[in-house]
């Protein structure tokens, strides 16, 4: 019993140490730009595995050199109430779990009428903020964890405590993945329009704001009709979105 509540406390140790990183690392990014992030780091590794070749876009630019458009665009896109909540959105949680449950016992029943025959996998619905994304990319592994969801949360919470909503927008937008190798409002400005990202129209704006789920999917389907249609959507919904 001695030897597991000793292991135990050693467990519990280590993970107030590193939550203690973590917070020393994000307040360090209220006045030092991060030079990468773990997402990033992963994609890097990734791509020389794979074509043991390197091409990288990004280069920082100040809140301010960022185009109003691409701001609105990406909180109407990914997350209306983003000035809002404290870094999570129980509402947009609470329907996302609505939602998956219902893909889910859809699925079942599809699988039951088809025999065993392969079936499509139900498409899961996430309702993480910007505040998460970033928190995730900025620090996490890509796997889907109870664990790494909960840390997750811990960080999202760290970023809102330290940062401002201005400093968290700032950073995820120069941080962010728009394509293969392509990362950061500037370098996507750069490589699907040819201009610098404060000269952003509002249409220009929400297609980069639409194609933030699946970037390197839209990348190669620059004529894709649902990627026009939904940045016409978000282009509406622009004029609505408040920035920090």
């Amino acid at each position: 019993m001695k030897a597991l509540l000793r292991w135990l406390a050693l467990v519990g140790l280590a993970l107030f140490v590193l939550q203690l990183f973590f917070v020393g690392r994000i307040a360090a990014m209220a006045v030092i730009d991060p030079q990468s992030t773990a997402f990033q780091r992963s994609e890097a590794w990734r791509v020389v595995g794979d074509k043991g070749d390197l091409r990288w876009r990004q280069r920082w630019v100040p809140y301010a050199q960022i185009s109003d458009n691409l701001k609105r665009a990406v909180i109407a896109s990914e997350d209306d109430g983003y000035t809002d909540h404290d870094g999570v959105d129980w509402d947009a949680v609470e329907k996302a779990w609505a939602k998956n449950s219902r893909a889910e016992q859809l699925a079942e029943q599809r699988a039951a009428a088809s025999r065993g025959r392969n079936t499509r996998a139900p498409k899961v619905i996430g309702g993480s903020t910007i505040t998460q994304q970033l928190a995730k990319n900025l620090f996490l592994s890509g796997e889907r964890t109870l664990l790494r969801k909960g840390q997750e949360l811990v960080l999202t919470l760290m970023l809102e405590a330290v940062l401002d909503k201005q400093r968290i927008l700032e950073i995820y937008l120069n941080n962010v993945e728009w394509g293969e190798g392509v990362f950061g409002a500037q370098a996507a400005s750069e490589h699907y329009f040819r201009k610098p990202a404060s000269r952003l129209s509002a249409y220009e704006a929400a297609r980069l704001a639409v194609m933030l789920p699946r970037p390197k999917y839209f990348e190669k389907l620059p004529g894709s009709a649902y990627l026009a249609g939904r940045a016409a959507t978000i282009t509406a919904r622009m004029p609505h979105a408040r920035l920090p």
